[in-house]
């Protein structure tokens, strides 16, 4: 469990009305009394977190959130938070009590499992629930565990198709597939950075022949294989170098793009680069990054993307930055949104930026694609057919 990213695990949100037994329901599926319990409204104010394995999902971040009808000073500013957890949730799991009369379906994207709360009670029949809401209720008990073994088999059973692959549907196992990874500065020393490392495990997992080198033994590398590869994957900072290097028709990606059909709406970001050609000196641009680091010299994000943007538009370019939870709600003062991969972010997460961007009409695409589109080999970049199909679409 702690070996596996943040990003990588299962976010289940956990909403619902004040007093109908979040924190609690939440308490019996850890095992743990990980969030305060009280009959007092407004007991739970920020969101709560807790790593956990739950059987069948693996490992997942469960997340306590205030009462959707919290009239307390601060209820207004707490809803909000609540509707941007349930916005970046892989499941949401609706909690109600039996007399719950007002109930109604949180808005999400996402799977929502609706769970009738205090079954333990006189009288207390998930039949009425399930009539108010249309759909099937699971009746649990957070104070006599019952029902919480089924509650775990249903969230096991929305969370197994919930995250695609990062190749997609690439390659096939026995394949050779050739990584070029020059080292970013910025990645912890004796560690590859997660892009890198989630593509090379997932690769291995599928049985496919993963040979890793870099830029200046690109060449020697293939030359050392006995067929040419199936799929060569570099960094899209050397796209140009490595496009050179490689046959016209040999079929080539980046890990940023993977990254943006395997976190965000790859069609949605290929569209969005498109943007790029329409940017003048007068026009606006948000860089967002997941990371919150500090940058360095020469970071992508801070330094050779904007150097690439005002080379091309302008100095005059205005561009601002984002970093980390921090994202505006507005973006209409935006001419192009620039997303990194991702990697640090759950997919539901990306998604719901490439959403709010879509809905403001403003164009959004990531790193790789970006710099694909301005090098002009956007035609040369294999994506994968199965990822990001209308995931944000409007």
């Amino acid at each position: 469990m702690n070996v596996t990213p943040a990003s990588e695990r299962q976010r289940i949100v956990l909403t619902g009305r004040c007093n109908v037994g979040k924190s609690s329901l939440m308490n019996a599926l850890c095992g743990s009394d990980t969030a305060l319990v009280a009959s007092l409204p407004g007991t739970t104010t920020d969101a709560v977190t807790k790593g956990v394995e739950l059987p069948g999902a693996g490992a997942c971040t469960l997340v306590d959130t205030a009462g959707l009808d919290d009239t307390t000073p601060l209820g207004e500013a707490r809803r909000s938070r609540t509707q941007r957890e349930i916005e970046r949730a892989d499941i949401v799991v609706a909690v109600y009590r039996p007399d719950d009369l007002s109930a109604e379906l949180p808005a999400a994207s996402c799977p929502v499992i609706c769970v009738m709360n205090c079954a333990d009670l006189p009288d207390a029949d998930a039949a009425d629930l399930e009539r108010k809401l249309g759909r099937e209720v699971v009746a649990v008990s957070a104070l006599t565990g019952e029902g919480i073994g089924q509650l775990r088999a249903v969230i096991a059973r929305a969370a197994e198709s919930s995250q695609p692959l990062i190749t997609g549907d690439l390659v096939n196992p026995g394949d050779t597939v050739v990584l070029v990874m020059p080292q970013d500065p910025q990645a912890p020393k004796g560690r590859l950075i997660l892009p890198q490392s989630a593509t090379i495990r997932e690769l291995v997992g599928r049985g496919v022949i993963t040979v890793c080198t870099d830029v200046e033994h690109l060449r020697d590398t293939l030359a050392g294989l006995r067929a040419a590869p199936a799929l060569t994957i570099t960094d899209s900072q050397v796209f140009g170098a490595v496009a050179a290097v490689l046959p016209a028709t040999a079929r080539l990606t980046s890990f940023s793009v993977l990254m943006a059909g395997y976190k965000g709406d790859i069609r949605l970001f290929m569209e969005g680069a498109k943007a790029l050609d329409k940017l003048t000196e007068s026009s606006r641009v948000l860089i967002a990054e997941a990371c919150a680091h500090a940058p360095a010299t020469e970071d992508i994000g801070r330094v050779k993307i904007p150097r690439m943007l005002r080379k091309r538009v302008g100095e005059g370019l205005r561009i601002d930055f984002a970093s980390g939870q921090d994202f505006p709600e507005d973006l209409g003062g935006y001419d192009l949104v620039v997303h990194c991969g991702g990697c640090m972010f759950t997919r539901r997460h990306v998604l719901s930026r490439c959403r709010r961007a879509a809905e403001q009409s403003v164009p959004v695409t990531n790193y790789g694609i970006l710099i694909a589109h301005a090098t002009g080999i956007l035609d040369r970049i294999t994506v994968p057919s199965s990822l990001g199909e209308g995931e944000a679409q409007i």
